[in-house]
């Protein structure tokens, strides 16, 4: 979702009613548009690293052409009209994220920078357009994330049982909701790597042939080294107490390098990194949740559902409290992310707070984003046989947050429509 595994582009389109944490989410469409090549490759040079501005630029011009194409495939082959939608929420694409305040010409500094230019979204689907979420937070004293909370508690409260929701995409995340509680007891943050190492790691062992371990068969082939993985597992990230945010700051390619320069076999690295992003996923858990509050259940989103060997290894770390995957309480492991901006944007739309301050340690509540108005009267429409009810569609840059590349089926084409009445039910049957 933001700059970590680069896959490319998850839309939802979402037809909402109502307003705050009672609102009701019905998911028309999902859609997943990898990125091309030579766009990811582009988008990994200007990640966290120096970069000419022209590239930065032009990749954010980029983006948005290419975010309008994603919306604009994803509604005509749900039969949804275009101009039936009244809001896009974009993420963007993630190239910076400093969510700790770094000394920088004599002033700390804390920022976020996310690319895909919404002007150009605005211009080609004559709809408008949310976008920069994450800066606001950061500007109220945030670290601009993780911000998917909102949905998480919107959607997976319950009155008797402790429930935590993770997200395994290039970071992994969490978010502790307690029985019957509200939004200052939640807690939530990164819990460190999720596909992010595994990716680089097969990247660079197969010198690109691969970009993700396939169904985890490379780390089932191997065996996990206890003396590595403690010593991974003695990062101070892992200790520091919440919140905190985590990225290709902490986990990119030097962190890649330094595993690659130890005697481990490719597949016992692998099975090593792993077992890294299930057990720190895990020591968030014992270290930061059940200290304040009892888990009764555990739900699991994001691309790292698609790793048999990464669940299994997750399901053992966590023993006896199940994992299930949040399809489970009606929410598709891959558009998890993209529903949420579709959420916020909706309500950025209405002028109402959608970051929670427990999760991010911003100072207060504030409304997330910035609008960019539709200055045309005519916009095109996407082909559509029948009507659609008005809703907020989601363009998702995934990679940080959401769907990650690594450790899950190949990101290709994929539309998900979603039984807007057995979706409802199932969410409602979670909830008692």
């Amino acid at each position: 979702m933001s700059g970590t595994s680069l896959d490319g582009i998850d839309v939802a389109i979402v037809d909402i009613t109502g307003s705050g944490f009672k609102a009701k989410i019905n998911v028309l469409t999902s859609h997943s548009v990898p990125y091309p090549k030579k766009v990811r490759e582009a988008l990994l040079a200007v990640s966290n690293t120096n970069a000419f501005t022209g590239d930065i630029s032009r990749l954010n011009f980029l983006l948005g052409e290419l975010y309008a194409e994603a919306l604009e495939e994803a509604a005509e082959r749900a039969q949804i009209p275009l101009n039936s939608i009244k809001l896009i929420g974009c993420h963007g694409q993630t190239i910076f994220h400093e969510g700790q305040g770094t000394q920088y010409l004599g002033k700390k500094v804390a920022s976020t920078f996310q690319i895909g230019e919404s002007s150009i979204i605005t211009e080609r689907t004559g709809i408008d357009v949310i976008s920069n979420f994450r800066e606001r937070d950061v500007a109220a004293g945030g670290k601009g994330a993780p911000l998917v909370p909102y949905l998480d508690y919107m959607l997976m409260r319950h009155r008797g049982r402790g429930r935590v929701a993770i997200n395994i995409g290039g970071i992994a995340n969490l978010t502790a909701i307690p029985p019957n509680t509200n939004t200052d007891r939640v807690i939530a943050f990164d819990t460190g790597p999720g596909n992010m190492v595994i990716d680089q790691l097969v990247t660079r062992i197969t010198s690109g042939a691969q970009t993700y371990d396939r169904d985890g068969a490379i780390a089932a082939s191997g065996q996990i080294d206890p003396k590595l993985l403690a010593k991974l597992l003695r990062d101070k990230y892992f200790r520091a107490k919440p919140p905190k945010t985590a990225g290709r700051e902490q986990y990119g390619s030097e962190y890649v390098a330094k595993l690659l320069d130890t005697e481990l076999s490719s597949e016992d690295l692998i099975a090593t990194a792993t077992a890294l992003t299930a057990e720190s996923i895990a020591l968030g858990v014992r270290n930061f949740v059940l200290t304040d509050m009892r888990v009764d259940e555990i739900f699991v989103s994001g691309g790292g559902t698609h790793n048999p060997t990464l669940m299994r290894q997750l399901r053992k770390a966590m023993d006896p409290i199940p994992v299930m995957e949040s399809t489970e309480v009606g929410l598709d492991v891959d558009a998890k992310e993209a529903i949420a901006f579709a959420v916020m944007a909706y309500e950025t739309a209405h002028a109402r707070p959608s970051n929670i301050p427990m999760a991010t340690g911003a100072k207060r509540p504030v409304v997330l984003g910035k609008l960019t108005q539709n200055g045309s009267s005519t916009p095109r429409t996407a082909t559509a046989t029948v009507p659609a009810p008005v809703a907020v569609a989601s363009l998702n840059g995934s990679a940080r947050n959401g769907s990650g590349t690594a450790t899950h089926k190949p990101k290709t084409t994929r539309t998900t429509n979603v039984n807007r009445a057995a979706m409802s039910s199932k969410m409602k049957a979670a909830a008692r």
